[in-house]
């Protein structure tokens, strides 16, 4: 098992300690009532971390839609990170990542009929979503990224660590990547171990297990990515591809998002040549950007041409309105869907949000 994107700035810890009291002392003040939670007669399930960064919030809350659609009217509730509104937004089918932000666009795009909305402050969203006309009205609501946000206090709260970046082998920002102490993983019911590689083995989950060492009241899981056909992106172009057809051609992989390193590498197992471009998490597309990836392209050679996007940049290309029918052509993205290394495993996860939501609504 290995940690070997882990990168501790030593030099910074002075600054992490300092960090660390602020965060303490805001905690404190919740735990001393001085700042109040709210919690609601509805199951509230929280689906956060405790890391800057990717951890996999997207896909795990989508796992949840998944399991609760059919039987529920289910609400996502984001921040809406890096939108241009304000204040509360439903989303609806015309709503653009600019006025909902990239991640909710994108849940709303793969699943239409759940209620999605974005607001700041959570405890206004909640409110709002549950003043909504009772044919409309969630019964139950998905909370994403809101593991720090203690004003509102979730039914459930599921908690997420990258496999090639566990919290407890982290430190505070800004020497690592944490928001707050490890020990606050105390307000979780279920932690998960996200991004699992495959082949992973009994030996290396149960050095996970002594590395994380939950509470006795919490339940640990182990997830992976599994990836699908390449889709394409604009309507323009119908046509699914497969991974292993890629053999042949040129491919630029783009990726706006916090680690793009699995996304690199599981293209690059089915190219002869691929090159790539990174860009900053949640990235806004420009003309130029789009420019720039045209001559990269051009530059790549005669083969015929694919460009290769996340889901989330997908989302983003999809809200621009000046790309040209050369790059909708060829451009695909690659869906991921989250799943467990223990098939029992997901069993018992998912019958303990089931059982969670009925015996809470």
């Amino acid at each position: 098992m290995s940690q070997n994107t882990l990168h501790i700035k030593k030099w910074l810890l002075p600054l992490s300690w300092l960090y660390g009291f602020v965060v303490f002392i805001r905690n404190k003040m919740f735990d001393w009532k001085i700042l109040k939670q709210k919690s609601y007669d509805i199951p509230v399930i929280c689906v956060g971390n405790i890391t800057v960064g990717g951890t996999g919030k997207t896909p795990h809350t989508e796992h949840l839609i998944e399991l609760l659609q059919s039987d529920h009217r289910v609400a996502v509730l984001s921040r809406g990170y890096k939108r241009k509104s304000k204040g509360f937004v439903l989303a609806c089918k015309d709503s653009t990542v600019d006025q909902i932000g990239d991640e909710p666009y994108q849940i709303k795009g793969k699943f239409p009929e759940i209620i999605v909305a974005v607001d700041s402050e959570r405890q206004r969203g909640i409110e709002t979503l549950l003043a909504l006309p009772e044919d409309k009205r969630p019964d139950v609501i998905l909370l994403d990224d809101a593991f720090q946000h203690r004003y509102v206090k979730p039914s459930f709260t599921i908690l997420l660590t990258d496999y090639n970046r566990l919290m407890t082998k982290d430190k505070l920002l800004p020497a690592g990547r944490l928001r707050e102490p490890v020990y606050y993983a105390e307000k979780a019911n279920v932690v998960i171990v996200t991004k699992c590689p495959d082949g992973i083995t009994p030996l290396d989950l149960r050095l996970l297990a002594k590395e994380i060492q939950v509470y006795p009241y919490q339940d640990l899981f182990y997830t992976s990515f599994r990836y699908g056909s390449l889709t394409p992106v604009f309507a323009e172009n119908k046509e699914e591809l497969s991974l292993k057809k890629l053999q042949n051609k040129d491919v630029l992989i783009v990726a706006g998002i916090a680690n793009p390193r699995p996304f690199f590498r599981k293209v690059k197992r089915y190219v002869k040549q691929a090159e790539t471009i990174q860009y900053p998490d949640h990235y806004q597309f420009t003309s130029k950007d789009i420019l720039d990836i045209k001559s990269r392209l051009a530059s790549m050679g005669d083969r015929e041409k694919v460009i290769i996007v996340t889901e989330k940049d997908a989302a983003r290309l999809l809200s621009m309105d000046n790309v040209d029918d050369e790059i909708k052509s060829i451009v695909y993205y690659l869906p991921i869907r989250v799943s467990f290394v223990n098939e029992e495993d997901k069993k018992l996860f998912n019958n303990k949000i089931v059982d969670h939501v009925r015996e809470n609504s």
